[in-house]
C-alpha cells in the first residue's frame, strides 16, 4: 500500500487523527537522527550534517484531531515552541518504510539546522513526526538584581510624561528601593508560582496592604503590578507599561518607595515567569 504522506507548518491546519498511545515510535527518531548525521544527499545535492535532536516526549505525547492546529496542540501537551512543523504519514507498516517515504522528498526539513527536539508517533497505520525549536529562555539574575533593574526602568518611565490609557501625568520624581517590599513582592511572585494562579488576592484572601505589613512595611499607600510570561525585567515593565492601570501605578506621583520580584516553579514545565512590583508610601 504507498504512504500518503502530509507535511504541516506550524500555524496550519492538520487534518490527521491519532488518539492511541504512540508504539514504537522512537525507532523512526532515530532513524531520523542517523539521516541527519549522515544524510548523503538532499534535494540530489550533497548535504551538510546537522545536530542530533533531542527525543522530547511532550512531542510524542501530541495528538492532533481535524480542525486542530499545531500551535494549539503544542500548547496543550506543555511544549513552548518558536517553531515547529509537522509531518503525517499513512501506509508504512514499520519505522524504517517511514522513515524512506520521508527521507528525501522532506529533506530539507529533517534536515533544518534551527531544530533542536523530534517526537514521533506511530498508531496503526499512522506516522506522526513533529521536529521543534523550543523557545530557550534568557537566564535571569537573581530576584534583587532584577528588581534594582526594574527599579532602573521604572524611574527612566516616570521621568517622562506618559499617557496611561486616558490619563495623562507629567514626569514623577523617583521612587527607591525599599527592601521589605521587595520581600512582599517575593512572597506573592511564589505564592503565584508555586499554587499556579495569578491575582492579587492570594488564596488565603490576603490582598496587597496584607502583605507589605505582613514584611513589616509601615505604609499610608501601597499599591501592586504583576504580571506572567514575561522573560526579562524589561519584558515586564514594558507590558505594565502598555497596561493602563499598571502604567498609572508606575507613573503615580504619591508613591515614593518600590520593590520587586520574581519567581519561577521549577516543576512547571514551561518554566512560567511571575513577576510582582509593589509600590508604597511610608508614614
Amino acid at each position: 500500500m504507498p504512504a500518503s504522506i502530509r507535511i504541516v507548518p506550524f500555524t496550519a491546519l492538520l487534518a490527521a487523527i491519532f488518539a492511541a498511545a504512540p508504539a514504537r515510535a522512537d525507532e523512526l527518531a532515530n532513524l531520523v537522527n542517523a539521516y541527519r548525521a549522515a544524510p548523503g544527499t538532499c534535494d540530489g545535492r550533497p548535504a551538510a550534517p546537522a545536530r542530533a535532536l533531542a527525543i522530547e516526549p511532550a512531542l510524542s505525547a501530541i495528538r492532533i484531531t481535524s480542525g486542530t492546529f499545531l500551535e494549539s496542540a503544542l500548547q496543550r501537551a506543555g511544549y513552548e515552541a518558536e517553531h515547529a512543523e509537522a509531518i503525517t504519514i499513512t501506509g508504512p507498516e514499520d519505522a524504517r518504510a517511514a522513515m524512506d517515504a520521508i527521507g528525501q522528498k522532506y529533506c530539507r526539513i529533517l534536515l533544518a539546522p534551527d531544530f533542536a527536539a523530534i517526537g514521533t508517533a506511530h498508531v496503526g497505520d499512522n506516522w506522526l513526526v513533529v521536529l521543534a525549536r523550543p523557545v530557550v529562555m534568557p537566564p535571569l539574575p537573581d530576584w534583587p538584581d532584577a528588581g534594582q533593574q526594574i527599579l532602573a526602568l521604572v524611574n527612566a518611565a516616570r521621568a517622562q510624561p506618559r499617557t496611561c490609557g486616558t490619563q495623562a501625568f507629567g514626569p514623577a520624581g523617583p521612587v527607591t528601593w525599599n527592601l521589605q517590599l521587595g520581600q512582599a513582592a517575593l512572597a506573592h511572585s511564589a505564592d503565584m508560582a508555586q499554587k499556579h494562579y495569578f491575582n492579587h488576592r492570594q488564596p488565603d484572601g490576603s490582598q496587597p496592604p496584607d502583605r507589605a505589613t505582613a514584611a513589616g512595611y509601615r505604609w499610608r499607600r501601597v499599591g501592586e503590578n504583576i504580571a506572567s510570561g514575561q522573560r526579562t525585567p524589561a519584558e515586564a515593565v514594558s507590558s505594565w507599561l502598555g497596561s493602563p492601570g499598571h502604567c498609572a501605578n508606575i507613573m503615580n506621583p504619591g508613591f515614593t518607595e518600590m520593590g520587586a520580584a520574581y519567581a519561577v516553579n521549577p516543576q512547571n514545565r514551561n518554566r512560567t515567569v511571575y513577576w510582582t512590583q509593589v509600590f508604597g508610601t511610608p508614614r
